[in-house]
């Protein structure tokens, strides 16, 4: 299949002919983005991104809200120029090829673009003859895309009948008429419920193993990131890790043992002199929070000791590091914002 773009005829880009270093679809070398501030001072919103994304893979990019996410990949669309740095996308320079780079990507926004008194048939046309696409080509991919999405049978419905889980896989659906190489997804299931989120997921993955798209999906939430086959943090504006959900988390090591008692101010001093020096103790809403290895084998000891003191332990639990875990020990903090205190 091949698709006209600004009249002239181009192959679909994910086709490894039209991409530059055959192994990655996206890679960044010390990109940067900082902006005038007040009183003569700049705000660094990226610092120093070295990303190098394989084609075909499905990516996270996670951090919490001002993290960075959304202008980096404003940079990677070629919609905000960069301060430092170089970056390639699908093969493209994102600084001296802008317009190349805008041709082979598709943009997920967090925001509905979609006109809800309009049909998905109609949103789609528009949106296809906006990317240029040749009016002889426009029904047969639009006719596609829908089929894709599973909205062949609503395509004359206003998207105002939609739910929300049906807008945004015509959202989805709207980025591949041009078929490109690498979508990206700026916080693709926000607003929806469990079940839509759900949707959605399948409904990524069934796209990459058509398409072979490689998919950069920015989130901050842990179990979307986890499900990705890599995954980069970061924070503040600079990367704090990546590498794959599993090896992250592997790396941490700790446990998180969780306990309950009737006097968790006691508890806390009383396990705070248990544990070894360099492991964490901290005082939660929901009880005392342990970082430790092998955290199970410690409850039965952690029980006694407190039994011991006149404190009666009301749950004891043990669960292998997080995605937050990890975020946690990069940079001092839970991903939505939460200090911890009280750890040595």
């Amino acid at each position: 299949m091949r698709l006209h773009t600004g009249g002239e005829e181009i192959a679909p880009q994910h086709t490894p002919a039209t991409l530059g270093p055959p192994e990655y679809a996206i890679s960044t070398r010390d990109l940067a983005k900082s902006y005038p501030g007040p009183k003569g001072t700049t705000t660094h919103a990226v610092s120093g991104l070295d990303l190098d994304v394989h084609r075909g893979e499905t990516f996270a990019f996670l951090g919490p809200n001002g993290a960075g996410k959304s202008t980096t990949i404003a940079m990677l669309c070629a919609l905000a120029r960069p301060t430092a740095g170089h970056a390639t996308v699908a093969g493209a320079d994102v600084r001296t090829q802008p317009h190349q780079v805008r041709q082979r990507v598709g943009m997920l926004f967090q925001q509905s673009a979609l006109d809800p008194d309009l049909t998905p048939e109609q949103n789609l046309r528009i949106h296809a003859r906006l990317y240029g696409l040749r009016r002889a080509h426009v029904h047969r991919r639009t006719a596609e895309v829908l089929e894709v999405a599973g909205l062949t049978d609503r395509r004359s419905s206003p998207v105002r009948t939609l739910s929300g889980g049906m807008r945004r896989r015509l959202e989805i659906a709207r980025q591949l008429l041009h078929a490109p190489g690498v979508l990206f997804l700026d916080e693709p299931t926000t607003g929806l419920d469990p079940h839509a989120r759900a949707q959605i997921w399948d409904h990524l993955y069934a796209l990459r193993e058509r398409n072979g798209s490689t998919l950069f999906i920015t989130t901050h939430q842990l179990d979307e990131a986890a499900n990705c086959d890599r995954v980069a943090i970061i924070d503040r504006g600079r990367l704090v890790a990546q590498g794959a959900p599993g090896a992250l988390k592997a790396a941490i090591g700790d446990d998180r043992v969780l306990l309950r008692t009737d006097q968790d101010e006691r508890a806390h001093r009383v396990v705070h002199r248990m544990v070894p020096r360099g492991h964490s103790v901290t005082r939660q809403t929901d009880g005392i929070c342990l970082r430790l290895p092998d955290g199970s084998s410690w409850i039965p000891r952690l029980c006694a000791t407190l039994e011991s003191h006149g404190i009666a332990v009301r749950a004891a639990s043990a669960t292998p590091p997080t995605l937050d875990d990890v975020f946690f020990h990069h940079t001092g903090r839970s991903i939505h914002g939460t200090q911890h205190g009280g750890g040595r």
